[in-house]
């Protein structure tokens, strides 16, 4: 596995919002990964307005439809950065690819974890992190992700200026990760070539997800995927407690029923 300097990143993430990583899934798995999502991509599937961009193609419910998926969203270096960064069992809050076409218009500045309204003012604390990982190399003309270094700690309401944007340019294999609270966006394609990412989103374990993740991918799905692809999508429950439990157990039952539970004691009912 790539080793990695932690501490840097996470220096990085605390000083300007986001980091990247670069090469940290070779050639063969980029093209194992795109060769699961071709089907998806076929000029069929265009996005319905500005922000999901009417040039760009987008395919969600990935643990549904491409299994291969599934080394990214728990590549364990994303892992064990994001265990430093938020609370024992956080979920996989969305989960999505974005083709970008040439043509492509910048989408609006935004943040990812804007938290469905709930009533807490910026600055704050991420309620969760994103990545978006580079399946073609991110250049300045393609389409690149545009971030705004250090606007997690600004204001709501607050515009960059052209000066303050930064383009995340980093070659295919590589990720950027960044808070939920970072102002960022979908760069313009002005470019001849389309460029395809990958964005597994994260956020806390007590936070209702981006996307419904146990009904996009359901129990029968679920059961093909490792023990922690699993807890991502919510078969597991917040500790000290039992929230998330499915008719007084554990949401585990539903997927494996040799589950015997957190607590399992011979003289106690089922967990």
């Amino acid at each position: 596995m790539t080793k990695i300097d932690q501490q840097a990143h996470l220096d990085a993430l605390a000083l300007n919002g986001y980091t990247v990583l670069e090469h940290l899934i070779n050639a063969e798995t980029v093209a194992s990964i795109r060769h699961a999502l071709s089907p998806y991509l076929q000029g069929q599937h265009y996005g319905r307005n500005d922000f999901e961009g009417e040039s760009s193609e987008r395919v969600y419910a990935l643990l549904a439809k491409a299994p291969a998926v599934a080394e990214i969203i728990e590549h364990p270096i994303i892992m064990n950065l994001l265990d430093r960064l938020l609370p024992k069992n956080y979920l996989l809050s969305a989960a999505l690819a974005i083709q970008v076409h040439p043509g492509e218009t910048p989408q609006p500045f935004h943040i990812d974890d804007a938290a469905g309204g709930l009533p807490v003012e910026q600055p704050r604390p991420a309620f969760g992190y994103s990545t978006i990982w580079a399946f073609d190399d991110f250049t300045a003309t393609n389409g690149a992700t545009e971030v705004v270094p250090g606007s997690h700690r600004w204001k709501a309401g607050r515009t960059p200026t052209p000066d303050e944007i930064h383009k995340v340019e980093m070659p295919a294999g590589s990720v950027v990760l960044f808070a939920g609270t970072l102002m960022h966006r979908g760069g313009a394609n002005v470019s001849d070539q389309s460029r395809l990412a990958i964005t597994p989103q994260y956020c806390l374990p007590g936070l209702r997800q981006i996307e419904n993740m146990v009904l996009a991918v359901p129990p029968d799905c679920a059961k093909q995927y490792s023990e922690r692809i699993q807890q991502l999508l919510g078969y597991s429950v917040i500790e000290p407690g039992f929230m998330g439990y499915v008719d007084g157990m554990h949401p585990k039952r539903l997927i494996d029923e040799a589950y015997r539970g957190r607590k399992h004691r011979a003289d106690l009912p089922p967990s």
